[in-house]
């Protein structure tokens, strides 16, 4: 039996794909903050984010002054909703590299923030229009659960939920980069 798809008039269509016009994708913006990255990672760190975006990428990289020998770049873009996420997952994993993607909301989308260090690995975040951290009601609920059971301090696990380890471990990197210039790139659409 071949699936069926229901559509808002009530009309179906058996097997065959939808040809309705599709809606034109949300667009938002972001920032990529490489905040250090070792010179053999920079061109690699151009290629994966220009796949993420889907058009070239040259960043304007600078030392960075937190960590001798390293280099820090920032990119503005524009691009389709979940840009954010793509040029997070491109990214996480390597060693040697240490950035913070952001991704402001749109209609229909939170924002989102993703920090990454190689101790700590990947956070992310939900974001309101003001680029305040929303934890979800179901985390909080688990953290004040496993605080109870004397699994976790309270207190600290919130500061994780927050990511204040993240901060704690980002934070020279990011005076460092202060008045550092910022180009802006659009995502072909």
């Amino acid at each position: 039996m071949e699936p069926s798809q229901v559509h808002l008039d009530g009309t179906r269509s058996q097997g065959k794909a939808s040809l309705e016009p599709q809606e034109d994708p949300v667009t938002t913006r972001g920032v990529l903050y490489v905040h250090a990255a070792t010179s053999a990672l920079c061109p690699h760190i151009e290629w994966a984010v220009a796949g993420a975006l889907g058009v070239r990428v040259k960043l304007e990289w600078s030392a960075q002054p937190a960590a001798p020998g390293m280099y820090r770049a920032e990119l503005s873009w524009q691009g389709a909703a979940g840009t954010g996420a793509k040029i997070a997952s491109a990214l996480r994993g390597w060693m040697h590299l240490r950035f913070e993607v952001t991704e402001e909301p749109s209609p229909g989308c939170e924002g989102a923030r993703y920090s990454y260090t190689p101790e700590l690995g990947v956070f992310h975040a939900v974001t309101g229009v003001h680029g305040d951290i929303m934890i979800p009601e179901d985390r909080i609920k688990a953290a004040v659960v496993k605080a109870a059971m004397g699994e976790v301090d309270l207190e600290e696990e919130l500061r994780r939920l927050l990511g204040a380890p993240w901060d704690e471990e980002l934070e020279p990197f990011r005076y460092a980069g202060d008045g550092a210039p910022v180009r802006w790139l659009h995502q072909v659409v």
